[in-house]
């Protein structure tokens, strides 16, 4: 029950973030709003987090795939602050739900964990979902939704490499070089987009949204050591609640039907390949417990 309060208290984190990027988005550059959340992150990483407190937490034995790892959830980051511009916030999160689909589809070549014709085939639904969110073709798919799918496909890759970590770095060290990764990426342009906030407000949130990315992923982080990440992960998808309600109240935004037609068919899926999943495993499982 905790790891379960702690997830949610996660995805309503992303959901401020999101939607203090949207907002921020509106009056400054969109790149200085990415620099924004991994400066604010890295700094609070770092004051709990450091070499200090935690004595070879820079040490990494994949620092190749650390850094790639980190700047797949950069691009992830940027494409998505950027699509946020210019569409709703629950229009991008019901694409952004398509990454477990991805990350599914692709974990047999990259992981060999290959799925069968029944997970193949809520794959195919899911991305029809996807498909219903933009209506591609129907005049009425911003161009912004590609880049909230580009967004989508970085986060697969950085699932898919954080997966290939888990065992050689802990999870502290991981998230000290995301902060970092993103953070060095974006400071060599701030000299041509920098925008001085003229706000206190501004300053507020600009603040404010290093503390969501750095809480919420730390959050993440301590739900999943209490629990598999097969009992959380559906919990993941009580983001869309929070995304309608604050596109709602923020920015005056209500998706339309097929928004959530899509995002339905979008989560289903997700749904029956955890519950695929945890099939999976059941077997294994009990063999275990026959021989023990």
């Amino acid at each position: 029950m905790v790891a379960i309060g702690l997830i949610c208290a996660a995805v309503f984190l992303f959901s401020m973030l999101d939607a203090s990027a949207k907002w921020l988005g509106q009056s400054m550059n969109p790149l200085q709003v990415v620099f924004a959340r991994y400066a604010g992150s890295m700094v609070l990483v770092f004051i709990l987090i450091n070499p200090w407190t935690r004595p070879g937490v820079l040490r990494t034995k994949k620092p190749a795939l650390q850094w790639v790892r980190s700047l797949l959830l950069l691009g992830s980051t940027a494409f998505n602050f950027v699509a946020l511009i210019y569409l709703q916030l629950a229009e991008t999160i019901s694409i952004m739900f398509a990454g477990p689909l991805l990350v599914a589809l692709a974990s047999g070549p990259m992981l060999g964990e290959w799925p069968g014709p029944r997970r193949l085939a809520a794959i195919g639904v899911g991305f029809i979902g996807v498909l219903v969110v933009t209506r591609p073709g129907f005049g009425s798919m911003h161009p912004a939704a590609l880049l909230s799918m580009a967004g989508c496909i970085c986060y697969a890759f950085y699932a898919i490499s954080t997966r290939m970590l888990v065992g050689h770095d802990s999870p502290e060290t991981t998230m000290v070089y995301s902060g970092a990764a993103g953070t060095l990426a974006t400071l060599p342009l701030l000299p041509w987009i920098w925008e001085t906030p003229q706000t206190a407000m501004a300053w507020a949130v600009i603040v404010a949204i290093g503390v969501f990315g750095g809480v919420g992923h730390w959050l993440l982080i301590l739900a999943h050591r209490l629990a598999p990440a097969m009992v959380l992960a559906p919990f993941i998808y009580s983001q869309i609640i929070w995304m309608l309600l604050l596109g709602w109240f923020v920015f005056g935004q209500w998706p339309d039907r097929w928004t959530f037609v899509g995002a339905g068919i979008v989560i289903a899926s997700g749904l029956y390949l955890l519950y695929r999943e945890r099939v999976r495993h059941v077997p294994a499982e009990s063999a275990s417990a026959r021989l023990d």
